[in-house]
C-alpha cells in the first residue's frame, strides 16, 4: 500500500529544499519513444515498426555511457557531446532496419523537437502538488540525468517557474546513482543533506542515488510496482506528497 499520512508523517520542520527527477516523476513521453521514432522517420521515408524501434531504443539506452561529461567543458563542447550521446543512440536503435539516407536530417529534426512540448505531458499531479508545496514555502529544485534541452521542456511545460534550481548530469558532470551530482545540488544550495529530500521515479538513480550521497528519499510509485520491498516512503502520486510534511 502506499504510504498515508496517518501511516507516516515527515516532519517538515527541519526541511529546507526538496529536488524532484524530470522524466518520469514531473514529465513523460506522450507516446512510446517507439511511436515518436516511427512516425518521424516516416516523415523522412523509413518506414519502421514502432515496437521494433522500441525494443532497440531499450536496448541500446541500457548500453550508453553515463550522461556527463568532464566538468569545466566549454559551453559549445558540451552542446556537441550532448548531440553526439544522443546521436550515437539514436543510431543505434535504427541499426540494421534498412537504408536510411536521410537519417541526418531525421536526426537533427527529432533532437530540435524534443527540445518543445510536442513529445511531452506533465502529469496530471504535478503542478497542484508543486503549487501547494511553493505556497507553504518549500524551495524545489530538479535533479536530473539529461541534457541542457530540459532547461526549455521545463518553460515549454509551464514548469521552470516552480523550481529554484535545475541540475543536468551533462552540466553537473556526473549522472546519478552517483553522489556527485546531488552533492552538487546541495554545495549550490548551501542545504545540509538531512535537511534536503529528493522524489523520483527510479529505486537506483533516485532512491539508491540520494541515500548514499545522505539525502532522503521518496520513492514515486506511481504503477505501484514496490508495494512490497520499497526501501523509503513510497507515494503512488504527488498529491500524497502535500499531504506527508506537516504543514
Amino acid at each position: 500500500m502506499p504510504v498515508h499520512k496517518e501511516k507516516m508523517m515527515l516532519d517538515g520542520s527541519d526541511l529546507r529544499f526538496i529536488f524532484f527527477d524530470a522524466v518520469g516523476t514531473l514529465i513523460e513521453t506522450r507516446y512510446c519513444v517507439g511511436e515518436i521514432y516511427s512516425r518521424v522517420a516516416r516523415e523522412f521515408g523509413l518506414e519502421v515498426e514502432p515496437r521494433i524501434l522500441q525494443l532497440n531504443f531499450e536496448r541500446s539506452f541500457r548500453r550508453q555511457p553515463p550522461l556527463a561529461f568532464p566538468a569545466g567543458t566549454p559551453e559549445a563542447a558540451l552542446t556537441w557531446l550532448e548531440k553526439g550521446w544522443w546521436r550515437n543512440l539514436v543510431e543505434a536503435v535504427f541499426d540494421g532496419l534498412g537504408s536510411f539516407p536521410r537519417f541526418e536530417e531525421f536526426f537533427c529534426e527529432i533532437f530540435e523537437r524534443f527540445r518543445g512540448r510536442e513529445f511531452w505531458r506533465v502529469y496530471d499531479d504535478v503542478a497542484p502538488a508543486l503549487t501547494e508545496l511553493k505556497r507553504r514555502g518549500f524551495r524545489l529544485g530538479v535533479i536530473s540525468n539529461f541534457d541542457s534541452r530540459l532547461y526549455d521542456v521545463l518553460r515549454a511545460c509551464s514548469l521552470d517557474h516552480f523550481f529554484d534550481s535545475v541540475y543536468i548530469s551533462t552540466r553537473v558532470g556526473a549522472a546519478k546513482p552517483g553522489q556527485a551530482i546531488f552533492q552538487a545540488a546541495l554545495n549550490d544550495q548551501a542545504v545540509e543533506a538531512r535537511r534536503a529530500w529528493h522524489v523520483g521515479d527510479s529505486l537506483r538513480e533516485d532512491v539508491e542515488g540520494a541515500m548514499a550521497a545522505g539525502v532522503n528519499a521518496i520513492l514515486l510509485d506511481r504503477d505501484d510496482r514496490f508495494a512490497e520491498n520499497a526501501p523509503a516512503p513510497r507515494i503512488t502520486s504527488l498529491n500524497q506528497l502535500v499531504t506527508l510534511f506537516e504543514p
